[in-house]
């Protein structure tokens, strides 16, 4: 079985004026600690909501210190079932992302040919 994991991640970013501009430390921040050895997860922004509902912006600033909410996306190969999926891509993120506070908010199986796609995607990064 082949599963697709979404990971949340609390990014501490220092010494920023602006959300946009912890957002986008953040996701520089995270690609390094990732690559080379995880270039294959994807980042995106996390998407955070007020106790009411409200939509809120994936970054929080204090005092020139922010959080931010970022959400990784992985494939995780031959496993046995949902929840080892999601244990080796925390296992396999939390390695590398120290100190990082990581939850799994979602794990999918993919389809067959959606993780042929993939594999054969990040194979192809690889070589150069």
């Amino acid at each position: 079985m082949d599963c697709r994991v979404v990971v949340e991640a609390a990014v501490p970013v220092y010494d920023v004026g602006t959300a946009d501009e912890a957002v986008r430390i953040a996701i520089s921040k995270t690609g390094e600690m990732l690559n080379p050895d995880l270039s294959y997860v994807e980042i995106d922004t996390g998407s955070r909501a007020s106790p009411g509902g409200q939509e809120l912006p994936p970054a929080f600033v204090a005092a020139d210190e922010a959080l931010v909410a970022l959400e990784l996306r992985m494939d995780v190969f031959n496993v046995e079932r949902p929840e080892h999926a999601s244990r080796v891509a925390r296992k396999e993120i939390g390695q590398r992302l120290r100190n990082i506070p990581l939850k799994v908010l979602d794990v999918e199986e993919i389809e067959q040919g959606d993780a042929v796609d993939a594999s054969s995607e990040s194979s192809s990064g690889d070589e150069s």
